[in-house]
């Protein structure tokens, strides 16, 4: 019960029409066809009661296909191996809503009618057509614009009773993110780096001595043009025209690497090196390279105030999980939940 709720994500749900043939003990994961072409709806299944409020299988598939929003790039179909684990998350998320919901009302909570009109006026915007928006009026709702908005209203209520009792109280302090970055240090510590440019020569597999020697030739003529270059530029053309490695389409640029990750010959040149220094020729195993040393990183840390934004993000979401389990726990203590 991972996804967010949002006013967005819940009137977007209201979007998603549901297929025409519908399995009545299992929600069907057939993609669901345009609105435009759904001219007749079965009536719908209870899947589950909360304190006797029904829930159906046409809840319970627009939440499926909220969770899993992909379903059109696999041919339609949520995977079979996905099914059960979505379909159970689906049916958390449609309880919990709906446990929402009924401790909104409970407290007496309201939405002014003037943001009711406008969430109504934002999901009208979705359709492309008056056609289409009666259409889906007629399908969802018999054609009652009552009954639109009163799913609209139950969609904010959820909202506002969310946003009180979890994403406002998820908000980190600024104490707390400077405690989690004190609390993690290895987190934020980065290896000594180097970031390069290579031109390299590569004899084909099993090469015989002659084909070695031609790449280690094919090196030599090149290494001249190489150290006569003066930018990182002028480098990385060489390298789009002579290199036999795949960096060459990036101008033989390498992301910056681990001194781990390059051979131990490459390091000791390169630590004697400043950068926009060119190597002589770098022989690693049968392969011939010339260096550009571009940046040498040295290991450090980094600053919190570069990586607060990062921090606030995983703060917040762990937060707001303990607080959405928290309340999904107290919601069901006295609740009467049955899954059918």
């Amino acid at each position: 019960m991972k996804r967010m709720i949002t006013i967005g994500a819940l009137l977007l749900g209201m979007l998603v029409p549901l297929h025409a043939q519908m399995a009545s003990s299992h929600a069907s994961t057939q993609a669901p066809k345009p609105a435009s072409v759904v001219t007749q709806m079965p009536e719908p299944t209870a899947v589950a009661r909360v304190n006797g409020a029904v829930l159906t299988d046409r809840d319970l598939v627009r939440e499926e296909y909220a969770i899993f929003p992909y379903a059109k790039q696999h041919g339609g179909t949520i995977p079979k191996e996905m099914e059960p684990g979505i379909r159970k998350g689906a049916m958390q998320m449609i309880i919990f809503e709906e446990l929402c919901y009924q401790e909104a009302v409970r407290r007496g909570m309201t939405v002014p009618a003037l943001k009711l009109q406008q969430a109504q006026a934002t999901l009208r915007k979705q359709f492309p057509s008056q056609t289409e928006y009666q259409q889906f009026l007629q399908s969802e709702f018999q054609g009652s614009e009552v009954k639109l908005r009163e799913k609209i209203r139950r969609s904010l209520l959820i909202e506002n009773f969310l946003n009180a009792e979890v994403n406002n109280k998820a908000v980190p302090t600024a104490t707390e993110l400077k405690a989690f970055y004190t609390n993690n240090p290895k987190r934020f510590e980065y290896p000594e780096m180097f970031a390069v440019q290579t031109i390299s020569f590569i004899p084909p597999q099993k090469a015989t001595a002659q084909q070695i020697q031609e790449a280690r030739k094919r090196a030599e003529e090149t290494l001249p043009k190489a150290k006569a270059t003066k930018t990182a530029e002028e480098f990385g053309l060489l390298a789009e025209k002579v290199s036999e490695d795949d960096y060459r389409v990036m101008m033989g640029e390498h992301k910056p690497a681990d001194r781990s990750q390059l051979a131990p010959q490459m390091v000791d040149v390169l630590l004697k090196m400043q950068p926009g220094q060119v190597t002589d020729i770098l022989q690693v195993e049968q392969i011939y390279t010339i260096v550009r040393l571009n940046k040498h990183i040295p290991a450090g840390k980094q600053k919190f105030a570069d990586v607060q934004g990062q921090i606030k993000k995983e703060v917040e979401q762990a937060k707001t999980n303990q607080l959405r389990a928290t309340l999904d726990k107290k919601l069901r203590q006295n609740a009467k939940v049955e899954v059918l």
